[in-house]
Formats: C-alpha cells, structure tokens, sequence
C-alpha cells in the first residue's frame, strides 16, 4: 500500500523499541490519524495456556465512553420479552421467522444478537452460520438473557464482547480517533483493568505480556505494561 508523505513522515514519530504510557500513546496516535475517523483498537496479549478451559478468556464489557459506533441490534424472543425488545429500541425483533431469514436468504442486517434462553434450542440449528461471524449468543457476554431491556441498553451504551484467541491474544475496539484524549485513556484503562480483573487462578508469574494499541491504519504503539497492576 502506497503511504502519503505526512503518514510517512508522522510514524517516525513511533520508537519499536520503546514502551508508552498511555498519555502519551494516545497522543502520538492522534498525530498520525489519516483523513477520516479511524477506529482505535487494543490488542492484549496474556500468558495464557488456552488448552485449559479455565484459562480461556470470554466476557462483554460497557466500555465508560462507549466506542463511537452505533450497532444494528436483532432480539430473537417471544412474548413480553419481544414487546420489552422494540420498546427498547431493537432494530429487529422475531423469532422462527427470523432465523429462517438468516438460514435461506443469508441475511445479516445487524451487528448484534440478542437471545432469550428458550430461544437457543432454535438458534442452535444455524449456529455453524452464527458462529464464524460471532453473532452466536452466549450467557458469558450478556446475549442471552430475559433481561432484553438491559441487554440492549449495554449495546447501545457501547458494549464491546471480548475472548482469547489460540494464542492468547484479546482484540477489541476502544474507541474512535476522534475522541478526546482523556475519553480515549479512560477507555483502554478501564477495558485493560477488566482483563485484569478475569485473570485466572493458575495463571503464575507475568500475566500481561505486552499491550499495543493502533488505529485502523496506523502501526501498533506499544504500552507500557508495567504501569498497570500485572
């Protein structure tokens, strides 16, 4: 990919060998933001051994400035709860009928699913379609539940899901490049203090092994992991 001259310019602005508070990280990520509102995402990687079951990292979390997006939400649920659902303010709201749009016609006009846990029987039978994109729900990110009110109210709010990967590795988005500075620290410390919080007991020695934060088009800037309580 062709770099423009101030991209090529601003990055050196980044030292690979140097770890960054996160003041300062998030500055130098605001001097090489291209033209339009790139998203910022963080990348945590952990000493984890993910054979384990209990060391397999998967929750959701409201992040304090939410993530600058506003995301489609379906609900699949019957009754009250359907009623509770578009009152909400869900963007779709079905059951059957739904989830056999999603099997025949491929449709995936949302970004967030929501489920009641009578539901899951039904939406099992097309989890090989909702799983590879992540839309399956799950207990362990608040996306199945009866509480539909709330679950929605979480996403709009700016929840984000998060889980380890094989490597032991958590993605997730904290925000846009748009947000002040100080919205944007208090977002990566919140979600890094959540990760902290869920360290597993058999977790020994060092369990953050390095932190990076980058923007959609932007070089990954390593955190100082020492300044958060490993």
């Amino acid at each position: 990919m062709k770099r423009s001259k101030k991209y090529l310019e601003t990055i050196k602005l980044i030292d690979k060998t140097k770890t960054y508070e996160v003041n300062e990280a998030v500055s130098i990520l605001k001097k090489i933001t291209t033209n339009f509102d790139e998203t910022v995402d963080i990348a945590i990687n952990l000493n984890l051994d993910t054979k384990k079951v209990g060391e397999q990292l998967r929750g959701a979390v409201v992040l304090p400035n939410g993530i600058g997006k506003t995301k489609k939400i379906l609900v699949i649920a019957k009754g009250e709860q359907a009623k509770t659902a578009l009152s909400a303010g869900a963007d779709y709201v079905g059951d059957i009928d739904l989830i056999e749009k999603i099997e025949k016609e491929n449709w995936f006009d949302f970004d967030c699913l929501i489920a009641t846990p009578d539901m899951m029987a039904s939406l099992g039978k097309i989890g090989k379609i909702l799983g590879p994109k992540g839309l399956m729900p799950n207990p362990k990110t608040g996306t199945v539940t009866m509480d539909t009110k709330k679950a929605i109210e979480d996403v709009k709010k700016g929840r984000i899901e998060y889980k380890t990967d094989t490597f032991g590795n958590v993605h997730a988005i904290i925000g846009k490049i748009s947000f002040l500075d100080v919205k944007l620290v208090e977002n990566i410390n919140y979600f890094i203090n959540v990760i902290l919080k869920s360290k597993p007991s058999t977790v020994k020695g060092t369990y953050i092994k390095n932190i990076t934060i980058s923007t959609t088009m932007s070089p990954g800037i390593k955190l100082n992991q020492n300044s958060f309580d490993n």
